[in-house]
């Protein structure tokens, strides 16, 4: 049972609510502040995203490759041989898991929100769910959708070459650190234009949590325009481009494991995903 498919979902479920307790608590920190408060800022939210990714990771890595990120399963399956079978589970579970932690911190923080935004607009929907500009305005849909392609594709192209036995990569146990800090930069180098979401699951889940505890307006942008599915696609596309960049200019280049010749210091890593 310990290797279960069961298992690997209620890993997948763990992950990502363990992922979104920490990035959905520290924004909500953060916004419900007072002016001049010290209890946190834009470095702080990263950071703290990040370090969520990596307990995230550490949680469900060794049971079910701690995916944590419907565009991550379904470049995995696309490039890495992932059972199709299991993508739709993995989303499910994944969305689950970020769905019941931004639950949890909705309650936690009902009373800071209620008192920073009573109207429960999107100044403090963005502690849920992502929106072009940061909810500021400013920034274009299509921007917007390019920029979540670009920094998923960014994600997943950096997750292949750590999780690549042949690609010289950290040792297993530092994996969900390096993932941690790739996440870090991501959202300090690409986090304005629409809040780096970089996950359906993490928008998704949340956005719902949101709708369903008094944000009347979660499913459009400041401007009445329909967003909620643009981090989910975007993503999607983001993952799968970064994957094809990671095949064309590095993959087919690593030596399989059978051949004579082989890179200096390959480090050998448990495969993500945990499928053969």
């Amino acid at each position: 049972m310990r290797n279960s498919y069961f298992g690997a979902l209620s890993a997948e479920f763990a992950g990502t609510m363990i992922l979104i307790l920490f990035g959905n608590g520290v924004v909500a920190q953060v916004l419900t502040a007072p002016p001049n408060s010290p209890l946190g800022d834009h470095d702080s939210i990263t950071w703290a995203w990040g370090i969520g990714v990596t307990l995230g990771v550490y949680v469900a890595a060794r049971i079910s490759g701690a995916h944590l990120n419907p565009a991550v399963t379904i470049a995995l399956a696309s490039y890495q041989g992932f059972p199709w079978k299991r993508v739709v589970p993995y989303i499910i579970a994944q969305t689950l898991g970020a769905f019941v932690a931004a639950l949890i911190v909705r309650v936690v923080y009902a009373d800071l929100i209620n008192r920073a935004d009573p109207g429960h607009t999107s100044a403090t929907q963005i502690i849920f769910a992502t929106l072009p500009g940061n909810g500021g305005g400013g920034v274009s849909i299509p921007t917007a959708f390019l920029d979540q392609v670009v920094g998923t594709a960014i994600l997943v192209f950096v997750i292949f070459a750590l999780v690549n036995a042949l690609n010289n990569p950290p040792l297993a146990n530092l994996g969900p650190v390096v993932i941690g800090l790739l996440v870090v930069a991501i959202g300090m180098a690409f986090g304005a234009n629409a809040g780096y979401a970089i996950n359906p699951a993490r928008d998704f889940g949340p956005r719902l949590a949101s709708y369903i505890t008094g944000y009347s307006t979660a499913w459009v942008d400041p401007n009445g325009t329909p967003y909620w599915w643009l981090p989910i696609v975007a993503p999607i596309v983001g993952g799968l481009v970064g994957g094809a960049f990671f095949k064309i200019l590095v993959g087919r280049y690593l030596l399989p494991e059978d051949t004579e010749e082989q890179p200096v210091g390959r480090e050998t890593v448990v495969e993500h995903g945990g499928e053969k």
